[in-house]
């Protein structure tokens, strides 16, 4: 692994904002039938999906700015909310107005803008808060790799690659900022699926567990917070564990964060492995050699939990099928179907015993060694 992943855990693991069948990415909103719906709104929505970079290109300002700080308080005028936040009143106005068409803020009729759910995860002191998330997502990184899509498609090449020559977690360990930033936009995605991930998985008789590419350890830290007789080990990159969340008073004594490569080794001997939001950064042949190491690691009567968005079939949105695009824009990976899944651990030696879906940001396989 590298600085860390566009799916690695931490915070909330699966987005920091309530669960929904949307994504930080995209939209779970279904979409009319076009073969249904009169062509002047076929046109007209097309024309919408045209311009969704503009959306993309509003949040990640309002987030740059921190505007839903400043109406945390209550609601402001834009040239109030200018003034607060250090921007031009009319041009921030225009901007609110846009975002207020999907539910981003809401105008009121004397021209004030107020937070709406939509808005809430934008401010920074919430325990769910996407703004980190956003403001990275809106760096030249993603949008410049977004705009070579063409290019990627064409030829089966990762877009980032294309364009900075280099593999994206090559380029975010020679960037300490760029990586600081994008660490900790992934705790903010990660927070809330960690928490969906322990209330659905049963740590009954489990007394270890390590966090596999876990970051700063978001769900490693969710996980023992629910159950104290348990102790666990993070594992990742140098660079990624130094920012862990695991020192606190409540998990003293109980956890080890440790720098590693997943490609050749992870601590042996525990009840329960956990990869969660690592393999679909990653090709088939990486993903089968981090299964392996983990196979290796573990004992017989050990648990691997492999945790990641799965594509479902059909035609309505999905996480996975928002993830799996923005793979081939910046990594080598691939979102998956449920037997691409399995098929990948039949690989690696192991045979899946379940399979739950606490969210849709996150499935998980659990699978054990052998048949």
């Amino acid at each position: 692994m590298a600085d860390a992943r566009p799916e690695d855990t931490e915070a909330a693991e699966d987005t920091g904002a309530p669960r929904t069948t949307g994504t930080p990415e995209g939209t779970g909103a279904r979409r009319p039938d076009a073969s249904s719906t009169a062509p002047d709104e076929v046109t007209g929505e097309l024309l919408e999906l045209s311009l969704g970079y503009l959306y993309s290109a509003a949040l990640h300002t309002a987030a740059r700015f921190n505007i839903a700080d400043h109406l945390a308080d209550g609601p402001l005028g834009a040239d109030e909310l200018g003034k607060a936040a250090g921007v031009d009143g009319p041009h921030l106005y225009r901007l609110l107005r846009f975002l207020a068409t999907k539910g981003v803020f809401r105008e009121d009729d004397e021209g004030r803008f107020h937070l709406t759910p939509l808005a809430q995860p934008l401010r920074t002191d919430t325990e769910r808060s996407l703004r980190d998330y956003i403001m990275v997502r809106g760096e030249p990184v993603f949008w410049q790799s977004a705009a070579q899509l063409h290019e990627a498609v064409r030829t089966g090449s990762t877009a980032f690659e294309n364009v900075y020559g280099v593999p994206f977690y090559d380029h975010v360990a020679a960037d300490p900022e760029l990586g600081r930033a994008f660490n900790s936009s992934m705790a903010a995605f990660s927070e809330t699926l960690s928490n969906d991930v322990v209330d659905a998985v049963d740590f009954s008789g489990v007394t270890s567990v390590v966090d596999v590419g876990g970051g700063r350890g978001g769900l490693l830290r969710a996980v023992l917070r629910r159950h104290p007789h348990m102790n666990g080990t993070l594992v990742d990159l140098e660079s990624v564990v130094a920012g862990h969340v695991l020192d606190t008073p409540e998990l003293a004594g109980r956890w080890s964060a440790r720098a590693g490569d997943f490609f050749t080794s992870v601590p042996s001997g525990a009840d329960v492995y956990l990869l969660k939001h690592v393999l679909a950064s990653w090709p088939d042949e990486e993903c089968v050699r981090i299964l392996r190491t983990c196979r290796e690691a573990m004992p017989a009567h050990a648990r691997l939990l492999v945790i990641n968005a799965m594509i479902p079939a059909g035609n309505e949105p999905h996480p996975g099928k928002t993830i799996d695009v923005l793979m081939m824009t910046v990594l080598n990976g691939k979102g998956r179907t449920r037997a691409e899944y399995e098929a990948l651990l039949a690989t690696a030696g192991f045979t899946v015993a379940r399979v739950l879906e606490p969210s849709p940001h996150a499935s998980v396989i659990e699978a054990v060694v052998g048949g």
